[in-house]
């Protein structure tokens, strides 16, 4: 089995791992991360590279890829080299399809397996098998092992860290007490985050963004009264 893309690990954090459902999040942020989620395996696949002003293609050969390769496809065909936050917001409109490819193949990976309205680990010790052999601890487990121990964490365990933190779903995975306790540690992994800062850069501006504009439609919703 090959590496999982950012995509299909962003779904299984947000697994529960009881009831088989996903943690309830707003369609823009999760838009957000499965955005930052492709741009960032893009990068680690040296297919672009970004500042903080400009996204480039250093390689327009495609992937092979159905969860990456209509992105890159877009990147390629732009007349200009546009801003990461622009990419990020054009990535965002298609997270319906990248969230349904990233279920469909951890189905067909045969990591989930579908129950009714449910998706269940179908490897009771939540570690799958990798295409070397080895087992892959679930992406849960280890991020949770970064941020509430010592571990030296991997550079795909950083960017998964700094994109959770980016689209604000720590808060929404961690209880108060857990996220008190990681948060000094999810400070230093941002640190760390030498390859993408410019895209989660890009996912926390947009975020922000759109948390000002939700807070700015509910205060003039209160200001109009009943």
């Amino acid at each position: 089995m090959a590496q999982l893309r950012f995509a299909e690990e962003i779904m299984l954090l947000l697994l529960h791992d009881a009831n088989g459902k996903f943690v309830r999040v707003p369609g823009w942020q999760l838009g957000y991360a499965l955005a930052g989620g492709v741009l960032m395996d893009l990068a680690l696949e040296d297919r672009i590279d970004t500042d903080r002003w400009k996204l480039f293609v250093t390689n327009s050969a495609p992937l092979d890829d159905p969860l990456l390769d209509p992105t890159l496809a877009a990147i390629v065909a732009s007349p200009e080299r546009n801003a990461p936050r622009h990419w990020v917001e054009a990535v965002s409109k298609g997270a319906a399809a990248i969230r349904q490819g990233a279920l469909d193949r951890l189905v067909a990976r045969g990591i989930l397996e579908r129950r009714r309205d449910a998706l269940l680990w179908v490897f009771g010790s939540r570690r799958y098998p990798l295409v070397d052999g080895a087992a892959e601890r679930e992406v849960k487990l280890r991020v949770l092992d970064v941020l509430l121990g010592s571990d030296i964490p991997d550079p795909r365990d950083v960017v998964i860290i700094c994109l959770a933190h980016a689209c604000g779903l720590f808060p929404l995975l961690l209880d108060k007490a857990q996220l008190a306790r990681a948060f000094p540690r999810i400070e230093q992994v941002r640190k760390l985050d030498l390859i993408g800062q410019a895209v989660t850069a890009a996912v926390a501006d947009g975020v922000a963004e759109r948390e000002r504009r939700v807070q700015f439609e509910i205060d003039q919703q209160g200001r109009a009264g009943p």
